[in-house]
């Protein structure tokens, strides 16, 4: 066969024969792989692969790092897939399930009513650690569909032998370790011995499995678990429950049958009686709740969420007020910069506080306020606002922004004046039993389509801008979600369905070059295993509206 002509991080083009496995060029790199260090993935020509992947074009390479943001990622799921052969291993009786995100870490749970306990934690870690220090391999391999098909229903791996029903590919890609096979979802280390740095934690019904936030760390904080996130997460699991539906195998039965119409309908009835509650517990509260301050991440429906529960706050009596934080931002040249130099508008100290306080009292005075009004062109406030509010009798204020729930920003409300609302889209639905539907991606996939009908941003765009939106919620949101005094959770089971059809196209345009590439192909591998459903069956209150287009709600 006729060599390849691969460029090297170098810039150096290196001949390599046909078939040359991506390990090869990890061993030409002359540079030490010390802890941190160690090349545990690739980027040819910006697609992730395994070490194992063989070279048959023409291509640049790049080594993906443990310590890098991508080679955590694969750090991570890498550790999913070990704790799932520990699992096996030891409870061959019992099917481990992976759950959401929560803190630095995955929840897991075992289903049946067992409950797990300290001898249970202690045997899970023994045994990962084990087979951490045999340094197994982890092989990524094709076999044919009939083989997969028959292996995964044959050891009990119902759900994941679910998703191939509506695949018929002649040949599947899979991950081998020892005995263990999954579907290969992503590329994952190559060897067991670098995956030696976690923690195991029990937390209610199940566990959390904790990943550092680099190879190289030392050592954890300590441990601290989120009721509300939990919470949030249970009674979800319960609406699933409700649904029958814990699977995208299971969800495409439905959207593939005739009962798809119906299954919105529940999902989206459960959405709407959940505000209502939310509703009526402020109603309870008494006239002492004189503002709601809602928060949640990028693309979590805060804005849908806030009108839906305006109308069932004047079902109440109540007359909702929005009042509009961007309009409290300071003027450009007091915004302050972040460590990277660049304006940080999602700082707390970036909104004029002090003003946004007077104002607040004021309208519980029953006085009027003239409205501040931001031109985000010129980074300058409008001296000369057009309107000006007064809080009618029975006037309640809603407000919207990520620093809702952080008591710096109205420091001088009243707590007992003040009902908190943490809005999340916090999925429940999982690939398989050890293969999560991540809340971030479910999150991403919305911005993507959103962006690109609303805002006219490109793919690309958004992705690009993606890393950062992540580190302003680590900053600013997440730490106080536990303060919130009702959550909600926005995720929606049937929504990838409806989403599939309209990402696709858009990730489509991200092409070979650019360094969003392997990002773009990871989703689009992600929404293979979706059934399309059709999006003229989503309800035009839906929150899922405001992403797809069509809402019965002006924005």
């Amino acid at each position: 066969m006729t060599d390849v002509h691969i460029r090297m991080p170098s810039g150096e083009t290196r001949d390599f024969p046909y078939g040359t496995p991506v390990s090869a060029l990890v061993r030409e790199l002359a540079e030490a792989q010390t802890r941190g260090e160690e090349i545990i993935a690739a980027l040819i020509d910006n697609e992730l692969v395994s070490l194992s992947y063989k070279l048959k074009f023409n291509a640049a390479f790049k080594p993906v790092r443990v310590d890098s943001p991508i080679g955590m990622s694969t750090y991570k799921r890498s550790l999913c897939f070990l704790l799932t052969i520990a699992a096996r291993e030891i409870f061959p009786e019992r099917t481990l399930v992976i759950g959401h995100s929560f803190g630095d870490g995955y929840y897991y749970s075992f289903t049946g009513p067992e409950q797990i306990n300290d001898e249970d934690i202690r045997l899970l870690d023994a045994r990962i650690r084990d087979i951490v220090s045999r340094n197994l391999p982890i092989e990524r391999s094709t076999i044919s569909y009939t083989e997969a098909r028959q292996y995964f229903e044959t050891h009990g791996q119902t759900a994941t032998a679910q998703l191939l029903d509506f695949r018929n590919e002649n040949k599947t890609a899979v991950t081998r370790c020892g005995e263990f096979m999954d579907l290969a979802h992503f590329p994952l280390v190559p060897f067991t011995g670098v995956l030696n740095n976690f923690q195991l934690h029990r937390y209610g019904t199940g566990f959390v499995l904790r990943f550092p936030a680099t190879r190289s760390q030392e050592c954890f904080a300590p441990f601290q678990g989120s009721p509300a996130l939990y919470s949030i997460y249970q009674e979800y699991k319960n609406w699933g429950k409700i649904l029958n539906v814990a699977s995208v195998g299971q969800l495409n039965r439905i959207s593939a049958g005739k009962n798809i119409k119906d299954f919105i309908y529940v999902a989206e009835a459960l959405h709407n009686k959940k505000i209502t509650r939310i509703a009526d517990s402020i109603y309870e509260r008494g006239k002492d709740i004189r503002i709601i301050l809602i928060a949640g991440p990028s693309s979590s429906g805060k804005t849908t969420f806030t009108k839906k529960l305006a109308i069932d706050l004047t079902v109440h009596g109540y007359i909702p007020v929005t009042l509009a934080m961007d309009d409290y931002f300071l003027p450009r040249e007091q915004t302050p910069r972040g460590e990277d130099g660049n304006y940080d508008f999602e700082a707390i100290t970036a909104l004029d506080v002090e003003l946004l306080n007077k104002h607040l009292l004021a309208l519980f005075a029953a006085e009027e306020i003239e409205l501040p009004s931001f031109d985000f062109k010129s980074g300058k406030r409008k001296t000369h606002s057009a309107s000006s509010l007064r809080l009618p009798k029975n006037g309640i204020l809603l407000m919207e922004g990520i620093h809702g729930l952080n008591d710096k920003l109205t420091p001088l409300v009243p707590a007992a004046s003040k009902f908190r609302i943490y809005v999340s889209a916090l999925t429940q639905l999982n690939l398989d039993e050890h293969n999560r539907v991540s809340t971030t991606v479910n999150r991403l996939i919305r911005r993507i389509v959103r962006d690109h009908q609303f805002r006219g941003h490109p793919a690309h765009t958004t992705l690009a801008m993606w890393p950062s939106v992540r580190q302003g919620e680590d900053k600013n949101i997440f730490p106080f979600q536990d303060s919130a005094d009702a959550c909600f959770n926005s995720a929606l089971d049937y929504e990838l369905g409806v989403l599939k059809p309209l990402a696709e196209p858009i990730l489509r345009t991200i092409k070979p070059g650019q360094e969003s590439y392997h990002e773009a192909l990871r989703l689009l591998s992600f929404l293979e295993f979706f059934n399309p459903i059709p999006v003229k069956y989503v309800p035009p209150a839906s929150i899922l509206r405001e992403f797809v287009g069509d809402s019965s709600f002006k924005y």
